[in-house]
């Protein structure tokens, strides 16, 4: 599968995920213990993105092939969540989990990491 996404647009998306991790619970309908979560990770992917060494990083600490690695464990922990925190049962908040752990997924397999599109397409 093509990596289509550079480092630009997945920084517009990280922000963008966060925001909706964020308003999550309240758009869900869902409190309480979930809602923290969903604010814990959305706090988790603000920092990483504005930590990460590119274009729309802040601090610029993380390498942007780091950032996908951690993004990448931030997909399956939200997938899996909802049964490992026994909140499985709440079909809102599963369903959310699930639903933003697989569109993260997503995102990380359509990412480009190491920058090899641009290489690519500098030699066109």
């Amino acid at each position: 599968m093509p990596r289509v996404i550079g480092p630009i647009a997945h920084g517009i998306i990280d922000y963008a995920i966060v925001i909706m991790l964020a308003a999550g619970p309240s758009v869900a309908g869902f409190r309480g213990r979930l809602a923290v979560f969903a604010y814990l990770i959305a706090f988790a992917l603000f920092a990483l993105t504005a930590l990460t060494r590119f274009p729309l990083g802040i601090s610029k600490r993380v390498g942007f092939p780091v950032h996908g690695a951690i993004e990448l464990l931030i997909a399956l922990l939200m997938i899996a969540l909802p049964f490992l925190a026994n909140f499985a049962a709440g079909v809102n908040s599963r369903n959310f989990f699930i639903a933003a752990g697989v569109l993260i997924a997503i995102i990380w397999v359509l990412t480009d990491y190491r920058g090899r599109r641009e290489r690519v397409a500098g030699r066109a």
